[in-house]
């Protein structure tokens, strides 16, 4: 069963975005400078797939806390502070609010980021049906065959009903929802100095989707080439931004290894040898052409340490993934921006900031831009 695509974003109230609703399609191009919250939209999406594997307390408590995260600009006197992800997949929308403990009624440590809200609903025709509410420690639950399960005093400040509740005959919306959020897959940067799991070799072992940190490239490679017999996308992509260059992919004991062949070079170079762009750019084609893509492939600033005639190529293998994933692109390129317009189809879409608040532009109140109309 295929698992339903992200269609919108809400993000209320974390780092620099006070308030921001947005429309989310095949490909998601984001470009502006250094500052303007770019990142924030990017990390607010991997909270909702920290949510869906019950630690999104934990990941706020390690980017500083729960005050460090939260809009902090200038917000309505006596309205509780909270920050507030809602995501709209296919036809049912999940929405978690966290916030500080009260000190009256929450049994927490001081300043721990506590889950005091969420929601999973269905839009069925013209009504909306309720799969899941939560209000602090108790949530109610619509189970397969419409009865409604109450569990009270179940869950910790700490945990989320969409992780907690995990099963998938009694509650399959929740199970669906849960997993999209968990095959989502982040690419912040991949490291290419000499120690980066990129330049060692990878357990011999069938990996269809790389990992963030790129540690099973070559396990990925050598998936594509010996079990599916067919690597000839990312041959082409290769050839692409290296012209008659040749892939190179063997399995030693019990490790799987990659090199490179240049067309004016003597030899294969191991990825130990290669240049950091050229590593960068086999990495990002692995994320994008592995044999099984995630629902959902999130790429922030790919174009780091790439030559500016790779743009063009990296962008064609972006084009070639949307065919088969959902992109979202956070750049500070214009460039590789332009490129992705060009050779994917892109309408990037410029991130500002005005009196400290993240937007974008042509992004109406009403959560549509305005060339969309």
């Amino acid at each position: 069963m295929s698992l339903p695509p992200l269609t919108s974003l809400s993000v209320t109230g974390y780092r620099s975005l006070r308030a921001l609703h947005m429309p989310v399609g095949a490909l998601n191009v984001f470009v502006g400078r250094n500052g303007t919250g770019k990142t924030n939209l990017y990390r607010a999406l991997s909270l909702l797939q920290q949510a869906a594997l019950g630690r999104i307390t934990r990941a706020i408590a390690e980017e500083g806390g729960v005050e460090s995260v939260l809009w902090a600009g200038t917000r309505k006197r006596g309205a509780p502070v909270r920050l507030i992800l809602k995501a709209r997949l296919g036809d049912m929308t999940y929405s978690i609010e966290v916030g500080l403990p009260n000190k009256i009624s929450d049994a927490a440590l001081p300043l721990e980021p506590l889950v005091k809200e969420e929601s999973l609903t269905l839009t069925a025709g013209a009504r909306e049906v309720t799969l899941m509410q939560r209000g602090g420690p108790t949530a109610w639950l619509r189970a397969a065959d419409g009865t409604r399960l109450t569990y009270e005093n179940e869950l910790l400040g700490s945990e989320t009903a969409l992780g907690a509740f995990r099963d998938g005959a009694r509650f399959p919306e929740l199970d669906i929802a849960r997993r999209t959020f968990a095959d989502w897959r982040f690419y912040h940067g991949f490291r290419t100095d000499e120690a980066s799991p990129l330049r060692q070799p990878a357990l011999a072992l069938t990996t269809p989707t790389l990992s963030s940190d790129g540690s099973d490239l070559a396990a990925v490679l050598a998936t594509l080439t010996m079990v599916r017999g067919d690597a000839r996308d990312m041959e082409a992509a290769i050839d692409d931004a290296f012209p008659g260059a040749r892939l190179g992919v063997e399995v030693v004991e019990g490790t799987a290894r990659l090199s490179l062949r240049f067309a004016d070079m003597p030899r294969a170079f191991s990825a130990r040898e290669l240049s950091d762009g050229t590593l960068n750019y086999l990495a990002l084609a692995g994320a994008l052409l592995a044999y099984r893509l995630p629902a959902f492939v999130a790429l922030n600033e790919p174009e780091a340490s790439l030559h500016p005639e790779l743009l063009a190529p990296l962008a064609r293998v972006v084009a070639r993934a949307c065919e088969r994933t959902q992109v979202w692109i956070v750049t500070h390129s214009q460039d590789f921006a332009e490129a992705l317009a060009r050779e994917a189809g892109a309408v990037p879409r410029t991130i500002v900031k005005t009196e400290g608040a993240t937007g974008i532009e042509g992004l109406k109140i009403t959560g549509e831009f305005a060339d969309d109309d």
